[in-house]
């Protein structure tokens, strides 16, 4: 790489963690009237949020969710099962049109034209899982040579974390929390929370939801996100997710879309799409995981 496209690199990274941000939203900070005079501040990392390791309930059926899909269902004799994720972070945000496109113009990406023409403050649409991962990995690398990435994400990258696509398990804990909830905020639909059974999407972040179990917008609608998992039944088990992919692998996706109707939100609903697949309902949302 030469000095000038290294210094081009910098920039674009110093512009992402700055704001324009590689699908990394400002850090939500507590209103005055909340703020503990000694609480101290929480690290900045640029977006991300931790979510704690730990068990959780993971899949529906008939009996937990009346709405709930078969391929929800943890096994025959069980509607969920119990899934221990390690700590991660996930980004508060889906990744916007400006975002990607940044990543495009600095790769050279060869990406569906679509993707990048869109309003800027869109989540990215027309994204292939192989586009997905392929952005994830120049972010990672952007973002551990930047000067501008906050200090303790620069630390956790230096220590060995990576910015990838969270897997299914991941995601799930992300939106439902450990209480079972429906829908990212409850168990009760809310059309203020969501983006659903509309024209399309809204600008990523554009609905905050505090209600949400950790705080994360458009868990539920507005697009549907890709996961690092590959689509197998249940019971879920991370070990296996290399298994059988030399054959045509669909990959995970969650959240629902736009134009879905309620019961394609819900938490626990598990869709799946070719790695190729580039479909104006399909985006991405980044998480930050150990290696």
């Amino acid at each position: 790489m030469t000095p000038r496209h290294r210094r081009r690199h910098i920039a674009v990274a110093l512009a992402l963690v700055a704001g324009l941000g590689v699908a990394l939203a400002a850090r939500q900070t507590t209103p005055p009237a909340a703020q503990s005079p000694v609480a101290a501040a929480p690290p900045d990392l640029g977006g991300f949020v931790e979510i704690p390791g730990g068990p959780f309930t993971m899949g529906a059926g008939p009996s937990t969710s009346p709405g709930a899909f078969d391929n929800e269902r943890w096994s025959a004799g069980a509607d969920e099962g119990i899934v221990e994720v390690p700590t991660f972070y996930l980004a508060r945000r889906e990744v916007t049109v400006a975002e990607f496109a940044a990543f495009a113009q600095a790769t050279g990406w060869k990406a569906e034209p679509r993707a990048l023409t869109a309003p800027p403050a869109l989540p990215v649409t027309l994204v292939a899982w192989t586009d997905a991962v392929a952005y994830t990995r120049w972010l990672s690398a952007s973002l551990a040579a930047s000067p501008a990435t906050p200090p303790r994400l620069a630390q956790l990258l230096r220590d060995g974390w990576r910015v990838t696509l969270p897997t299914e398990a991941q995601w799930e804990k992300a939106a439902r929390g450990t209480d079972r909830r429906v829908y990212p905020w409850g168990n009760e639909l809310r059309r203020d929370r969501a983006t659903f059974e509309s024209a399309g999407p809204t600008p990523a972040g554009a609905r905050a939801c505090s209600e949400c179990a950790h705080g994360l917008a458009d868990m539920a609608g507005n697009v549907w996100e890709w996961t690092r998992s590959p689509y197998q039944p249940y019971p879920y088990d991370e070990s296996d997710d290399r298994r059988g992919l030399d054959a045509d692998a669909l990959w995970v996706m969650r959240g629902g879309g736009f134009a879905d109707p309620a019961r394609l939100i819900r938490t626990t609903t598990r869709g799946a799409a070719e790695p190729g697949a580039r479909r104006p309902f399909i985006g991405i949302r980044v998480a930050l995981i150990r290696r």
